[in-house]
């Protein structure tokens, strides 16, 4: 989740996209067939998602974007490259509001809620492909997947400031099969 003051200054910094090349990504990877099934799933959930729903920003935390309850996806330009990066982060938020959407008693700051909703995203949206760990330099063959989703879901709700390391550990290993095994709206992961 992405609770941060955000600007919508549109000079990229660090290797990034400004704001407008960001939102012209957005516009295709809506058009993309992951999106629009994930888009069709909350709107047959009863969560409608207007036409702002998803926005670029620049953002001053590392980070890629973040899904903010009431508020939508926001995608950090300045933190993004190319297209496929823009997609995924775009699928990734859209698990974690479907998630919020069909759990009513969901609660960001519960760790183990969190832990579940980043453990589906990581393995419901490609983040662990192989390939994409090939290129972030890990060439693990063998349970590559597993370990990528729980290295990911361990960085993200470490900073969550209700959950310490150590919280966001056991909390990950907690609901880790429940979690892993939830497939919703997907029959099976993707």
């Amino acid at each position: 989740m992405a609770n941060e003051p955000r600007s919508t200054a549109s000079s990229a910094v660090g290797g990034g996209m400004t704001v407008d090349e960001c939102d012209s990504m957005i516009q295709r990877s809506l058009r993309t067939p992951m999106v629009k099934f994930l888009k069709e799933h909350l709107e047959k959930s009863g969560c409608n998602i207007g036409s702002n729903f998803i926005k670029a920003v620049h953002c001053d935390k590392k980070v890629s974007g973040g899904y903010v309850r009431g508020e939508g996806i926001v995608v950090c330009s300045n933190h993004l490259k190319i297209q496929d990066e823009v997609n995924q982060v775009v699928i990734h938020e859209l698990i974690h509001a479907y998630d919020d959407c069909r759990a009513a008693t969901l609660d960001w700051s519960d760790c183990a809620h969190h832990a579940c909703s980043e453990i589906r995203a990581g393995h419901l949206t490609g983040d662990c492909h192989y390939k994409r760990e090939l290129l972030r330099g890990f060439v693990k063959i063998r349970g590559h997947e597993q370990d990528c989703v729980r290295r990911r879901v361990l960085k993200s709700v470490t900073a969550n400031p209700y959950c310490s390391e150590a919280a966001a550990k056991d909390a990950m290993e907690a609901v880790w099969d429940v979690c892993y095994n939830d497939t919703k709206p997907f029959d099976r992961a993707p």
